[in-house]
């Protein structure tokens, strides 16, 4: 039964091959980073280096953007080694990869992870020979978790997190699901719920280390141009950031804009920052359909006072929307699809505020809400109710800062959890001074 349902999977991308690089060209319209390095998303790799040292090579994979901010903890402490490993970052999006490489440069090495097709995943595996894998939150792959067996190469899912919705669709399809979490040589999982959900789908070796998006810091470079753009806006207008919006969410925000635009304190700055780049035109058209004057991040002008939204067009500045606002809404919680990260903004000391769907962020969500870091908001309409009460009394975004503060203290620290029973497992070491490093003095 498992075999023919792997034989089924592959067959599945066998037909689906052809098609690969169309879509590849597709995306690239609006993002041209889908079209460097087009063969190495086939395990073809001329312009990566080959394993040739003999020191240890640690590969992580981070799909995109949040991903790779939530392994850069781990990065400095593989990089404190002694002697260090080399890094090997995969990803699959273009702005994980643009984010990599802005977070790491060149002490790392970086690529696409392949496509999940045998001969492909073979040609990776064999190119870099990885001492370890490294896999951040639900990135499961069936073939190239049945080539890094046959290559010997242990596999970890760290920073793994599993919703009740994603674990009863692995369920459905256990036949492909079992056999591959059954294979990891070990799962990092961020809370008890999740560990449980990989436990029963076939995991082992499942420990609790914590979530690693609580030990990222906000970049000084970011709270600086925050602080930027603050200035460009205007320090005496309140400002509303509507953060990683998805499609069909900033219909519904700028329809309750316009019904709800009386509650929000005279002069209100609403930011807008879709939560992918090819949709910042689009959402431009909502706009002037709309008729809502507006202007856009990319064109680093001053905002005008009568600019009633700033649609946040930029890349890699997620960080400083947050440092800017005095309210942030966390978006793709609107509409089922889960919620993006709220761990950011409450780490820029940010109001925040998130919709009824979070169940990709369940835990975290949960606990800042129970802790008064984070309010819960029903719908759009709410949104400005609620945002724009926060915006009016000082006193409450206050009380906000200092639960949001209580509370990443209580959950940080996920790193030194999972560093130490990682490391031993890695094969990676201690620094000069002859401990592991971020450990007080304890070894792994």
């Amino acid at each position: 039964m498992e075999r023919a349902a792997r034989w089924i999977y592959t067959l599945l991308w066998w037909l689906a091959l052809p098609l690969l690089p169309l879509r590849l060209h597709w995306r690239a319209r609006r993002e041209p980073g889908y079209r460097a390095h087009i063969g190495e998303r086939f395990g073809r790799y001329a312009d990566a280096p080959a394993r040739r040292d003999r020191g240890r090579l640690v590969w992580i994979h981070a799909v995109s953007v949040g991903e790779t901010r939530a392994i850069a903890p781990l990065v400095e402490r593989l990089r404190a080694c002694n002697p260090p490993p080399s890094i090997l970052l995969t990803h699959m999006t273009a702005t994980g990869r643009e984010a990599g490489r802005a977070l790491f440069g060149d002490a790392v090495t970086q690529a696409w992870l392949p496509y999940d097709i045998p001969f492909a995943v073979h040609r990776f595996l064999v190119r870099f020979r990885p001492d370890a894998g490294l896999l951040v939150e639900t990135e499961l792959w069936p073939n190239l978790a049945a080539a890094a067996t046959r290559e010997g190469v242990p596999l970890y899912l760290v920073n793994a997190r599993l919703s009740e919705r994603s674990a009863r669709g692995y369920a459905r399809i256990g036949a492909l699901s079992r056999p591959l979490l059954s294979s990891l040589a070990g799962v990092a999982a961020q809370a008890d719920a999740d560990a449980a959900r990989l436990r029963a789908l076939g995991a082992c070796e499942v420990t609790v280390t914590g979530n690693l998006k609580f030990d990222v810091p906000v970049p000084a470079a970011m709270r600086e141009r925050g602080r930027e753009l603050r200035s460009a806006i205007g320090d005496d207008r309140p400002v509303l950031v509507v953060a990683s919006t998805r499609d069909g969410e900033e219909t519904l925000v700028l329809d309750a804009l316009s019904r709800r635009n009386a509650l929000l304190p005279a002069h209100t700055l609403v930011v807008i920052v879709p939560r992918h780049p090819q949709r910042f035109d689009a959402v431009a058209a909502l706009l002037r359909e709309r008729s809502i004057p507006f202007a856009r991040r990319s064109d680093r002008m001053p905002i005008p006072r009568d600019a009633q939204v700033l649609l946040g067009d930029s890349m890699g500045e997620m960080f400083a929307y947050y440092a800017a606002a005095d309210v942030a809404f966390v978006g793709g919680s609107l509409l089922p699809l889960g919620g993006q990260n709220l761990i950011e903004p409450i780490a820029a000391g940010t109001p925040t505020l998130i919709g009824p769907h979070t169940f990709n962020f369940a835990q975290a969500s949960d606990a800042a809400v129970a802790a008064g870091a984070a309010r819960r908001v029903h719908d759009a309409d709410e949104l400005f109710t609620v945002a724009g009460e926060l915006l009016a009394d000082a006193n409450l975004r206050r009380r906000m800062r200092a639960n949001a503060a209580a509370f990443l203290a209580t959950h940080r620290g996920a790193v030194d959890r999972l560093w130490t029973w990682l490391a031993p497992r890695i094969g990676v070491g201690v620094d000069a001074a002859g401990t592991t490093p971020g450990n007080d003095g304890r070894t792994g």
